[in-house]
C-alpha cells in the first residue's frame, strides 16, 4: 500500500473523512500524540487498527466523540456519577482526559476488548476535531505506531512506523503535549486514575477524591501493560547520570533531566528541558527517545524526574519503557 503524507488543509481533511467513511484507517494529529483513526461503530474498520498496529485484541481502544451530545449514545453515565462527569467534562473537554464508563450497545465488542465499559474522550486538536465532527460519528483512535513502541509525536514518526500499512497521514505538525491522555474511571463520587497523563492527579483532586491504580488483574484501559512505550534499544532508569558509569566497550545514550553532571561519558545526550519545565519535557519525551533509539546504542539511560504533576506521567512512560530489562 502506498502511504501519502499530506499537510493539514481542507482537501486533505476531506480525503481523511472519505477514508473513514469507506472503512479505512488514517493517521491524524491530536494534542497528545498522533492517532490511528477508524470508524468506531464499524467492526471491520476497527479490526484494521489492530492489524495495522499488530495490537493484541485484549487491549481496548479509546473512542473519540464528535461532540459532547454523543456521550450518552456511546456510554451510559450512572446516575450517581452524573454530577462528577459533568464537572470533569466542563473543565477538561475537549482535552486530554479519557473517561471509562459503562458502554452502550452501539459500541462493538472489538473496541472494548469484550469489556462492559468504553473509554471516551474529545480531542482539542482543531484538525482532529474538524475531521471527527464532519465525519459525524465516533472514531476509535489509539496511537499511530506499532504496538508497544514509542508513541508518534510527528507525521514523520508515523511514517517510520506505519509506511505501507495505511493510505493516509495528515501532517498537523508536532503534537503539543507529547504524551497520551489521562484515563480515569469513577466510583462512589471518586476518581481512579487508570493511566497517568497530561491531566494530573493534583488537578483532578480539585474536583473529587483521587486514587491511582497501580496493579490490575485485567486490562481495563489502554496503556496499562507493564512493558509499553519502549524503544528497541534497552532503557534503564537511574536517579541521575552521575550514578551510572558505562563500561569502556558500551555506547550509552543519556536522556537527561538535570544539568548538574558532566555528560562526556555518554555517546549521545538529549536534555528534556534546559529549564526543567515538565511541559517541555513531556513534549520532547518520545521524540528524544526515538532519536537516541536511531543511533544504534547499546543502552539508553534515563534520569528520573520528580513524580509530581506532569512528571508522574513522564515517569510512568519511562518505567514501562524500561520494563523489558
Amino acid at each position: 500500500m502506498h502511504t501519502e503524507v499530506l499537510a493539514a488543509d481542507q482537501l486533505s481533511i476531506t480525503r481523511a473523512i472519505e477514508c473513514l467513511r469507506t472503512g479505512k484507517t488514517v493517521a491524524l494529529p491530536t494534542e497528545t500524540v498522533y492517532g490511528l483513526a477508524a470508524d468506531a461503530v464499524n467492526p471491520e474498520a476497527v479490526a484494521s487498527i489492530f492489524a495495522v498496529k499488530e495490537r493484541p485484541r485484549f487491549d481496548p481502544l479509546i473512542v473519540h466523540l464528535p461532540a459532547t451530545d454523543w456521550l450518552d449514545r456511546v456510554a451510559r453515565v450512572p446516575e450517581a456519577d452524573k454530577g462528577l462527569v459533568e464537572q470533569l467534562i466542563d473543565r477538561f473537554w475537549p482535552g486530554p482526559l479519557t473517561l471509562v464508563l459503562p458502554r452502550q450497545s452501539i459500541v462493538p465488542d472489538i473496541v472494548t476488548a469484550g469489556l462492559e465499559t468504553v473509554a471516551v474522550r474529545m480531542s482539542a486538536h482543531p484538525v482532529f476535531a474538524q475531521i471527527v465532527r464532519t465525519f459525524g460519528g465516533p472514531v476509535a483512535a489509539p496511537s499511530a505506531n506499532r504496538f508497544g513502541r514509542l508513541s508518534p509525536t510527528t507525521a514523520q514518526h508515523v511514517m517510520e512506523e506505519l509506511h505501507g500499512r495505511i493510505p493516509l497521514i495528515i501532517d498537523g505538525g508536532p503534537t503539543r503535549l507529547g504524551i497520551e491522555s489521562t484515563i480515569v474511571s469513577l466510583k462512589d463520587n471518586g476518581i481512579s486514575i487508570l493511566r497517568k497523563g497530561p491531566i494530573s492527579a493534583e488537578e483532578l483532586k480539585e474536583i473529587a477524591l483521587v486514587n491511582t491504580i497501580t496493579t490490575m488483574d485485567v486490562i481495563s484501559a489502554p496503556g496499562q501493560l507493564p512493558s509499553h512505550y519502549a524503544p528497541r534499544t534497552p532503557l534503564r532508569l537511574v536517579p541521575d547520570s552521575g550514578s551510572f558509569s558505562p563500561s569502556p566497550e558500551q555506547r550509552v545514550g543519556l536522556l537527561a533531566w538535570s544539568r548538574a553532571q558532566p555528560f562526556t561519558k555518554f555517546a549521545a545526550v538529549r536534555l528534556l528541558s534546559p529549564t526543567q519545565d515538565l511541559k517541555e519535557a513531556a513534549a520532547h519525551l518520545f521524540r528524544f527517545l526515538r532519536e537516541l533509539d536511531a543511533l544504534e546504542l547499546d543502552l539508553i539511560v534515563a534520569e528520573q524526574l520528580p513524580e509530581e504533576g506532569l512528571g508522574a506521567a513522564i515517569m510512568d512512560r519511562l518505567q514501562r519503557a524500561a520494563a523489558k530489562l
